[in-house]
């Protein structure tokens, strides 16, 4: 019988954190985690995300103590591993991040250029707090950063000396799944390795069972044309590049496609999501939950489907039509950043390991970067720590990208930490998806008024 431990998160209110317990469900005993504790400043929120996650422990018979917390103190105190996903500001500052973005003539997006700008400038301050929080009450504790724009946060925590912070993103082990489901075959059949930063990656290996199939994909449009990720680029671009994209590198490859369709639908997808975490949360608030805990569970996950089937409609001006059937929903399984942590938890248990894809430091990785540059990254995760499989040098074009935004993003950090307006300016200028001056000069001003002087 192992340690018993605890896992807390914070941002507990937010809506993936059922699916997150849900995925905990089938691995806390084998984990040995045996306490999760949610903390979040919205309390009325927390109140109905946890009688949620309630349910669907006591549905599972499962024995997972949930403990809900308002003192951040006594939330993360005595934590063994930790979860940061929150949103600074809450859903309507990220439709003005992307509006702001949007009136200025570039892409309005929550982690890429200018809004991951402005959503960065007013999360670190606040996870560096917390932070701060951890180091006093729970020293040992692994920090799993899910909080968007996850590289730049966790580039930011890691200067700030916080060493045990790991980023994480779902994006990876998706696209792993569909591809697995496009060939049909077990998702463990594939390795696959990604290299880059988080939103800004690409896989350059694909082996099932131990042979290199990457070629013969990037030929077979079929194949491109069924995995989700993949089917909104140019297959003569995937051929023409050797490797396959993070879907995220759409903004940068198809720019003016996404500013033209963002601006056609009239919306962006904050706004979307948004109208939709309303209407979830209204209905919700209007129902007696102790009464009808299934009913209830029925109405969140009806929202969460809408939601997810509406992933880059807008950007992309693909309406994927499915019809959605209430009452009949299962909890999805956890694969999101609940199967990653879980499988990094499992890993830093085991003597043998597994891959995941993690942001960590560099540490020669990548040549031509620094050792302390986060990157997006295969890894080998064990007892023994968690290494990046060794990439070496990147063709030139994927390599300039890759230090052009890095470079932004450190510019980011040191304008939050000085408080500089100048290097603010500078940071956005440099991102090829604003790379003008006034313009930079504009959305820092815009920014700023919006949050009260940032800078």
């Amino acid at each position: 019988m192992g340690v018993k431990m605890k896992i807390t998160v914070i941002g507990g209110a937010g809506v993936r954190t059922v699916i997150f317990i849900n995925g905990l469900l089938k691995r806390y005993k084998a984990l040995n985690i045996d306490e999760v504790v949610l903390y979040d400043i919205d309390r009325e929120k927390l109140q109905v995300i946890s009688k949620l996650c309630r349910h669907v422990i006591s549905r599972n018979n499962k024995e997972l103590e949930l403990k809900t917390a308002h003192n951040a103190i006594k939330a993360i105190e005595g934590a063994d591993y930790i979860v940061t996903t929150l949103r600074v500001g809450g859903d309507h500052s990220r439709v003005a991040d992307e509006t702001i973005a949007l009136d200025a003539g570039v892409i309005g997006q929550e982690t890429t250029g200018a809004g991951g700008f402005s959503m960065a400038v007013r999360t670190i301050p606040v996870l560096m707090d917390y932070c701060e929080i951890i180091k006093r009450y729970a020293p040992n504790a692994w920090v799993f950063n899910f909080t968007n724009p996850s590289g730049l946060v966790t580039q930011a925590l890691r200067n700030a000396g916080y060493d045990r912070v790991i980023g994480i993103c779902d994006a990876p082990s998706s696209t792993k799944f569909r591809m697995a489901d496009a060939l049909g075959v077990d998702e463990k059949e594939l390795y696959i390795e990604f290299f880059g930063l988080n939103h800004l990656s690409w896989i350059r290996s694909v082996k099932r069972r131990g042979t290199e199939i990457l070629p013969d994909l990037l030929k077979d449009t079929g194949f491109l044309n069924n995995v989700q990720e993949f089917s909104m680029f140019d297959p003569e671009l995937l051929q023409t590049t050797g490797f396959l994209p993070n879907e995220y590198l759409y903004y940068y490859y198809h720019r003016e496609k996404a500013l033209e369709n963002i601006l056609k639908s009239g919306g962006t997808r904050g706004k979307a999501i948004e109208a939709v975490n309303m209407q979830m949360m209204e209905e919700l608030n209007s129902m007696d939950m102790d009464e009808d805990p299934e009913g209830a569970l029925q109405t969140f996950l009806y929202y969460m489907a809408v939601r997810e089937h509406s992933y880059m409609n807008i950007e992309t001006g693909k309406d994927k039509k499915e019809v959605i059937h209430k009452g009949r929903l299962e909890v999805p399984d956890g694969m999101g950043y609940a199967g990653v942590m879980l499988d990094c938890i499992e890993g830093l248990q085991s003597e043998e390991g597994g891959y995941l894809v993690l942001s960590v430091e560099n540490d020669g990785c990548i040549a031509g970067l620094d050792n302390k540059d986060v990157i997006e990254v295969t890894c080998k995760v064990s007892k023994a720590g968690i290494r990046p499989v060794p990439v070496g040098e990147v063709p030139e074009p994927c390599y300039l990208l890759i230090r052009l935004i890095k470079l932004y993003e450190k510019l980011t950090v040191r304008a939050i930490e000085t408080k500089s307006r100048g290097t603010a300016i500078q940071a956005l200028t440099l991102h090829p998806l604003i790379n003008s001056y006034s313009l930079a000069k504009k959305l820092v001003e815009k920014y700023d008024e919006a949050y009260g002087g940032i800078f």
